[in-house]
């Protein structure tokens, strides 16, 4: 009997070969979306796994732990009623973080107005310097500054007579060239202050120090308006009696220096 003829293979691969392909295709393109749409940094992750543990109790598998009130926790089960506490916590370290920023802020703007202030503090002295220079009268005055001020110092017996307040007419001409230095800053406050020793007066015109003191202030404040084109309501006088001193007044030559009188030109950040 003669034997059939064996059916010969199809060619190429077999047909389930070609859907399972297709089907790996697909899975592997899925996989891929979803990698690039969750880039995960893994530093990250387990910093957040680890607050996560340390914050709610959130236990790795198999682990337990005992609550605050005495429960068991498993794994996988967080001590959720700690949510609320967990936000306001964050919330109150953002507060405080903003308001230490703000702080920060005030105190950097602070620092530099005073740097500002200063530097133009130190303008203005150098050039009421060389003007006393120029005018010959250097030697009659002291002259400071800080952030706030240049500060022209007079002795007072230079200005006035013991116990009065009149301007010595020798002293006049000192006063007129301190007065042209002063007519350029137009746009700054002046102010003069008085200032005696602690040896106690009492006449019939000045009943203390500080009356004496004020009275000195207003001479020398008048004279420095009658000089010059300064708008008067910028100049203002004070008196300040005994109560600050430079120097030590159980002494003479102490008592002399703090018989003074003061003119402080404000800088431009200090005129308002």
């Amino acid at each position: 009997m003669a034997k059939k003829k064996q059916e010969e293979a199809p060619k190429g691969s077999p047909a389930w070969m070609a859907t399972f392909s297709d089907l790996m295709n697909l899975l592997l393109c899925f996989f891929v979306l979803l990698f690039s749409m969750s880039s995960v940094d893994a530093e990250k992750f387990e910093l957040v796994v680890a607050s996560l543990k340390s914050s709610f109790s959130v236990l790795p598998s198999g682990g337990t732990t005992i609550g605050q009130e005495g429960i068991l926790i498993s794994s996988g089960i967080s001590q959720l009623e700690q949510f609320d506490i967990f936000f306001e916590q964050s919330d109150g370290k953002e507060e405080e973080d903003g308001e230490s920023t703000e702080e920060l802020t005030e105190e950097m703007a602070e620092e530099l107005l005073e740097q500002q202030g200063l530097e133009e503090s130190e303008k203005m002295a150098e050039e009421v310097e060389e003007k006393l220079t120029e005018y010959g009268i250097q030697n009659e005055v002291e002259v400071e500054f800080n952030a706030q001020y240049v500060l022209i110092t007079l002795n007072g017996a230079l200005l006035f007579d013991s116990g009065k307040s009149e301007v010595r007419e020798d002293a006049l001409p000192v006063l007129t060239k301190i007065s042209s230095i002063l007519d350029v800053y137009t746009k700054n406050i002046i102010e003069v202050e008085g200032h005696t020793d602690n040896v106690p007066i009492s006449n019939d015109k000045y009943e203390n120090n500080d009356v004496l003191s004020m009275y000195r202030a207003l001479s020398v404040a008048n004279i420095i308006r009658e000089n010059t084109t300064l708008d008067p309501a910028v100049i203002k006088s004070s008196g300040r009696g005994e109560y600050l001193p430079v120097a030590d007044n159980s002494t003479a030559e102490g008592r002399a220096k703090n018989r003074r009188v003061e003119i402080k030109i404000y800088n431009s950040y200090n005129s308002d």
